[in-house]
């Protein structure tokens, strides 16, 4: 029996499956992740979420549902402003010319 060798993946699905903006997709992902649970954890409806957070409800729903093709970075940073958060972004060298890029903790 041979056994089929798959590449070693990273830390990244998205770029393991070849996105281009993978790191940026990632980041929003995170973002959103958040988000999610700040509008869970205050019981918000959509429509709630978007009166506080300045958006409209289908971009609310978007978010909700991580389809977040048409939302910049910008703006879910801005959604967690406006539901108190503190959003800190660092520039700093990248270690290795592959760490570059764009990432979030949270």
């Amino acid at each position: 029996m041979t056994r089929n060798t798959a590449p070693r993946g990273t830390r990244n699905v998205l770029l393991d499956l070849g996105f281009d903006d993978a790191k940026e997709l990632s980041a929003k992902a995170a973002l959103a992740l958040k988000l999610n649970e700040l509008i869970d954890k205050r019981a918000l409806s959509q429509t709630e979420a978007a009166a506080v957070i300045g958006m409209t409800q289908p971009k609310v729903s978007q978010v909700r549902r991580y389809q977040l093709q048409n939302i910049s970075l910008e703006r879910l940073m801005r959604a967690l402003v406006s539901l108190d958060q503190h959003v800190e972004i660092v520039v700093e060298p990248a270690r290795r010319p592959q760490a570059r890029g764009i990432s979030v903790a949270a």
